[in-house]
């Protein structure tokens, strides 16, 4: 086995802030386009329905695609504590994630493409007019740069694994969850992102033969695949990459939360077996967004029904209540790191509830294709990765001042941020009960209220997550000024 060294390697702090510089502003932005489509869907803007499909198709790649960019600086933050890796990948991952973000803006705004995020096959080819082929082919590639980016961060993060632990498995934790054997264990932090390197490795290849398929097929229409085949890929990519976002970002509790506590989080059986659950789950789940296409095989879809109830298990038995544990007569002191990184993981739990009964093949007839879908991964992103992100971040600014408590102005903005984000991702989900249907660009009469109220509970969550983002900007003058 190969031993472990005794210093422990220094994390990139300039590149990380950089790149949670870039996420905090991009998710304002993002926010902002969604608060136009909201505003829009309620009638108090009039904007060309053409224009509010390339703003979907923005909002929902930009979304995606930044709350991967946090969590890989997350991950790679704090997996940098415990494996050395090796410094330049990390500069190579965010210029090559940021050449894929030009050709999306590009294709998207220059070239008017508006297919949605998920990039449904055959559609980028079949516009009807809408745009040019080379748009979708410009939106193709920087997707694909994209994966690129991350394929290599993962297979940096693998190899350092491998290097320090003597293997995959053994980074796994599979020692101590199938033979009880404590020696050597790794901490959580490794156990989690050896875990997201394997799903996620699978989940951008697949993602990045079906772009190929999608790219070549713009110029050769006789080069073609199945478009159910297509569909499985596209959603099987799309449902590991944003659940690993996620599940990067929480590895900020394992590490943040115990130095609050002062009660290390440990590798346990039980949490070494939950992170294996958890990277077959991932996998296994996706034919959920599937229960509408009947042609699919009946055993994947009651799969697809019986693992999103299994899958909810690992965060609420194990994150979830492992954090109440820690935080139970731990005299915390709050701060705004502390309550964003405790929030986030209370979000994604609660997100968890309306996802798993969108799993339910009974239910999921009636409700997914309205928002009651947004509602759910809104609750995800927003109360979940994106708070992570935001108490991570505010973590990383901290100066003496540590653990100094919450201000007015902090305390303030967190109950913005969560009556905004928590209003906002509600009235998805009422209109959803209601029927009002997703991805529709003009709303009937009888949904205008919803979607206004939503409007002015989408401007308080803007405006904390501003609140957030200047003081991450204050913080690093600070810092530099020091």
């Amino acid at each position: 086995m190969t031993t472990h060294s005794t210093t422990t390697p220094e994390p990139q702090t300039n590149a990380v802030k950089l790149a949670m510089l870039i996420a905090g502003v991009v998710f304002v932005l993002m926010m902002l386009v969604g608060l136009i489509m909201r505003a829009a869907q309620g009638a108090w803007l009039d904007i060309d329905p053409a224009f509010f499909y390339q703003l979907m198709t923005a909002h929902g790649a930009g979304m995606v695609g930044t709350a991967g960019l946090s969590g890989a600086a997350i991950m790679w933050y704090f997996l940098g504590r415990h494996v050395h890796l090796t410094r330049w990948v990390f500069h190579v991952f965010l210029a090559l994630f940021l050449l894929g973000v030009v050709l999306i803006l590009g294709a998207i705004f220059l070239g008017k493409f508006g297919a949605g995020w998920t990039f449904l096959y055959p559609l980028p080819a079949k516009s009807g007019g809408a745009w040019e082929t080379s748009a979708a082919a410009a939106f193709l590639l920087g997707l694909v740069s994209i994966g690129v980016a991350f394929l290599l961060f993962y297979l940096e993060a693998g190899r350092a694994m491998i290097s320090t632990y003597g293997g995959l498995a053994r980074a796994l934790g599979w020692p101590l969850a199938f033979a009880g054997k404590t020696d050597g264990a790794p901490p959580p932090t490794v156990i989690a992102s050896a875990a997201v390197v394997v799903f996620n490795t699978l989940g951008i290849v697949v993602g990045a033969a079906v772009l190929v398929v999608s790219l070549i097929n713009l110029y050769v229409p006789s080069f073609a695949i199945d478009a159910l085949l297509a569909k499985n890929m596209i959603f099987f990519f799309g449902h590991v990459f944003i659940n690993a976002s996620i599940y990067m970002a929480v590895i900020a509790v394992y590490e943040v939360i115990p130095e609050y506590t002062g009660r290390p989080w440990k590798s346990s059986r039980i949490l070494a077996l939950s992170w294996t659950s958890i990277l077959l789950f991932v996998m296994a789940v996706y034919p959920h967004h599937l229960l509408q296409d009947m042609v699919m095989p009946g055993w994947m879809l009651a799969m697809g029904q019986i693992v999103s109830y299994l899958s909810g298990v690992p965060l609420l038995a194990v994150t979830a209540f492992s954090l109440i544990y820690y935080l139970k007569n731990s005299g915390i002191r709050w701060d705004m790191a502390a309550a964003l990184l405790v929030l986030g993981v209370a979000g994604w739990s609660i997100g968890s509830v309306p996802a798993i009964i969108d799993g339910m093949i009974s239910v999921n007839k009636l409700m997914h294709n309205t928002q009651w879908v947004p509602g759910h991964f809104h609750i995800y992103l927003l109360l979940g990765e994106v708070a992570m992100a935001f108490g991570f971040m505010a973590w990383l600014v901290q100066g003496p001042e540590r653990q100094a408590g919450l201000s007015g102005l902090d305390r303030a903005s967190i109950y913005v941020y969560v009556g905004g984000a928590g209003g906002f991702t509600l009235m998805f989900l009422i209109s959803g009960a209601m029927s009002v249907p997703r991805r529709w660009a003009v709303h009937a009469e009888d949904w205008l209220l919803q979607d206004q109220i939503a409007t002015v509970f989408a401007i308080l969550a803007i405006v904390g997550a501003l609140i957030f983002v200047l003081r991450y900007i204050a913080g690093l003058g600070r810092a530099r000024k020091a």
